[in-house]
């Protein structure tokens, strides 16, 4: 057992620390993306390396990771990690260029001055791709 001085900080510390509620963290624990300590009365005490978890696992949530390709992330024994980082890649260029684009229409919207904006020529090729479906 680790000394109480390597892992200062309670569920409640680190919850509140990250402004999370402490379900989520015993959530991840059940799930294999957090291994607390545990003191000599059971309770979950966490250290440094923990706290590093919980931040790379908030970014990455943030990121759209799923807590499967999180766990991934996070298991470097893991054969397939290398292909879910490369699927999430390809899936953050994929967003961003959905967003490239609606920023492009949102500031063209700004500007026009055309009183429905769906009749505007320039904002309606900002959805042609999407028109092409049909």
């Amino acid at each position: 057992m680790k000394s109480s001085a390597e892992h200062p900080w309670s569920v409640g510390d680190v919850a509140a620390r990250f402004d999370l509620p402490t379900n989520v963290l015993r959530h991840w624990e059940s799930v294999g993306l957090l291994r607390p300590a545990r003191d000599a009365s059971g309770r979950r005490r966490y250290g440094q390396d923990e706290v590093v978890r919980i931040a790379v696992i908030q970014r990455s949530k943030a990121a759209g990771m799923s807590l499967e390709q999180i766990g991934v992330l996070l298991d470097d024994s893991n054969a397939g990690r290398h292909q879910v980082l490369q699927q999430h890649l390809d899936d953050l260029d994929r967003r961003m260029q959905e967003m490239r684009r609606s920023r492009e229409m949102t500031e063209h919207a700004m500007r026009c001055r055309a009183h429905d904006i769906a009749t505007c020529p320039r904002f309606r090729a900002g959805v042609d791709d999407v028109l092409a479906r049909f």
